[in-house]
């Protein structure tokens, strides 16, 4: 199913400005959501919000789970 979408004419230029020869705006739009989407997964997996050094975590675990003898 296609669709139309309004934009300005300054966002229609943006977008213009991503594209290359012979490029649909749909290609354009879909490399620059691509794009978008490696960018907030790059950031999610180096976010240090909830970051535990591998060195604390080991130490977690082994007073969780102790060897048995």
């Amino acid at each position: 199913m296609v669709t139309t979408i309004q934009v300005s004419k300054e966002l229609k230029s943006k977008i213009d400005s991503f594209g290359s020869k012979n490029e649909s705006y749909e290609q354009i739009l879909e490399r620059i959501y691509d794009m978008a989407v490696k960018v907030q997964l790059r950031e999610f997996l180096t976010t240090n919000k909830n970051w535990v050094p591998i060195d604390e975590a080991i130490k977690e675990a082994k007073k969780k789970w102790p060897k048995s003898k």
